[in-house]
């Protein structure tokens, strides 16, 4: 980008900011601010009818975007910058109305995080009639630094994760060697909730102020949506996301290593952190994230187990996730390299099934708008694999029902590794399972009627015949796979009988599987 020559008595400026990059520290304000006095800044923030109406997304996700975007208003404007709050059939029609209402020179804003929005952002001169200059993203780590620019080779996520760990200098020694003499301590963070006398603290929760009030009322009144407005309790400021953060640090952190893969019907969050719907809309910075979580390591307050696995998942797999993203669209969106064609079943819409571990999944989601990751890997899209579900079908499912759900990150995540449908790009092998990992790692099946044990049969979980079915359909396909290979070897102690059962079985429940129509909604 290059600068026109200015003095700081220059025509006035505009920033737009999008709503889910409400930064403390905004590229674009820093940079105008660097032209012109703050006087002379126009800010603009736009609520469009179409973005919100795009999906029918979860209610509680909308109350957090646009809560969350008022309040950042507040924010600049006790900072003592001109901010206006548009509300518009669109976004260029809200720009438009901007632009004509304040004619400013020139307009900055910061890239957008997803791939339509930065196609409409490189046209928006011409649409708008005024220049725009559109800021490198730093709302991610890779976005000011990208390990591996231009590579056309294959970079699994481990050797990501190496290059962003020195880059950013976490959790090394003096000689710049992983603290504690490994990389990674994912071994170590396998078990399930023990049976009893483990304590579970549960995440803070924040009592709606008066804007998030008006937010959910107007929310509430959508004629389109999923899950309901009543119990939202999130952070929808910086103060209360860094309030989040500090009480996972310390409340949680501590066991999040070792149980970061547990289920269980008794609470959707266990250890995790909750922090995913304040870094995805930019109230909470990555890398001042991650440097807490050291600090929490060098104060003695988390062992470095737990505390390696999360700074893992913030600086390795978010962030690999975004580059991901970059790297494989606009092909991602529409890649199935299973060929998968089935409709999404209805019952992750009403949560009606036997499957005690769905049903408690996705009545979770349907409240919450939220469940956590193993549970979004091995449950769900475990389920929709094992069923041969279209992925972009599944795409747009998690995209309208997380509240901490946005293109980029749910792309990759479900289309790359949840449905291995993007030729293994993201992930190196189908994440499939029958019912014996979900019965290892929860609770789930001790409070369900269907046995984990039986392969086939009227008590027969479905995890386990849509499992074996999966290898008998794609068994050449997945010998090739190193990874995968011993799984396949367990087919030669089928008889051609039970072959035949687990088919049969198979098709059936697919069968009378009830489907989704969208006009149900």
């Amino acid at each position: 980008m290059k600068w026109p020559v200015n003095e700081k008595n220059m025509a006035p400026l505009s920033v737009w900011i999008l709503g889910d990059q409400l930064l403390h520290s905004h590229p674009a304000l820093l940079a105008a601010e660097s032209l012109v006095e703050r006087s002379q800044i126009q800010v603009v923030l736009i609520e469009s009818e179409r973005r919100k109406g795009r999906l029918p997304y979860h209610r509680k996700k909308l109350v957090l975007l646009l809560s969350a975007m008022r309040h950042y208003v507040e924010e600049l404007r006790s900072a003592g910058y001109a901010v206006e709050y548009r509300r518009a059939p669109t976004m260029l029609e809200g720009l438009r109305q901007h632009v004509a209402a304040h004619r400013p020179e020139r307009v900055l804003t910061m890239a957008a995080a997803e791939y339509r929005g930065r196609q409409f952002q490189q046209r928006l001169s011409d649409l708008l009639g005024v220049p725009v200059d559109v800021l490198p993203n730093t709302q991610f780590l890779c976005g000011r630094f990208d390990p591996f620019p231009n590579t056309e080779k294959k970079v699994i996520l481990e050797t990501f994760y190496r290059a962003m760990r020195r880059r950013w200098g976490l959790l090394l020694d003096a000689q710049g060697e992983p603290v504690g003499g490994a990389w990674n301590f994912d071994r170590e963070n396998r078990k399930p909730l023990p049976r009893r006398g483990l304590a579970i603290p549960p995440p803070i929760r924040f009592a709606p102020d008066a804007i998030t009030a008006q937010v959910m009322h107007e929310v509430a009144a959508l004629p389109h949506g999923v899950g309901r407005v009543d119990g939202f309790d999130l952070a929808v400021t910086r103060h209360d996301a860094e309030r989040a953060r500090e009480d996972f640090l310390y409340h949680r952190l501590p066991n999040f290593g070792p149980y970061e893969d547990a289920m269980s019907c008794s609470s959707a969050v266990l250890f995790h952190s909750l922090l995913s719907p304040y870094l995805n809309i930019g109230l909470l910075d990555p890398l001042e994230t991650v440097q807490r979580a050291e600090q929490a390591y060098y104060e003695g307050h988390a062992p470095l187990a737990s505390v390696e696995g999360f700074i893992r998942q913030i600086i390795g797999w978010r962030e690999y996730i975004y580059w991901q993203y970059w790297r494989q669209m606009p092909g991602l969106l529409t890649a199935n390299g299973w060929g998968f064609t089935r409709a999404m079943p209805r019952l992750f819409w009403d949560a009606a099934t036997p499957m005690n571990c769905l049903r408690s999944v996705v009545s979770r989601v349907l409240e919450l708008g939220y469940c956590h990751h193993i549970e979004r890997l091995m449950v769900i899209c475990n389920f929709c694999m094992l069923a041969g579900i279209d992925p972009a079908a599944v795409n747009e499912w998690f995209l309208s029902f997380y509240v901490d759900a946005y293109e980029w990150v749910v792309s990759p995540n479900v289309i790359g590794m949840g449905m291995n449908a993007d030729g293994g790009q993201t992930a190196t092998k189908p994440y499939i399972a029958s019912a014996n990992y979900i019965h290892k790692m929860s609770d789930y099946c001790a409070e369900c009627r269907l046995n984990p044990k039986l392969r086939t049969g009227a008590d027969a979980c479905p995890y386990n015949f849509l499992y074996w079915n999966f290898l008998l359909e794609h068994e050449e396909t997945l010998r090739a796979n190193p990874r995968l290979g011993p799984a396949v070897l367990g087919l030669k102690h089928l008889t051609p009988e039970e072959r035949a059962a687990i088919r049969a079985q198979a098709v059936q429940f697919l069968e009378e599987l009830p489907l989704y129509h969208r006009e149900e909604a």
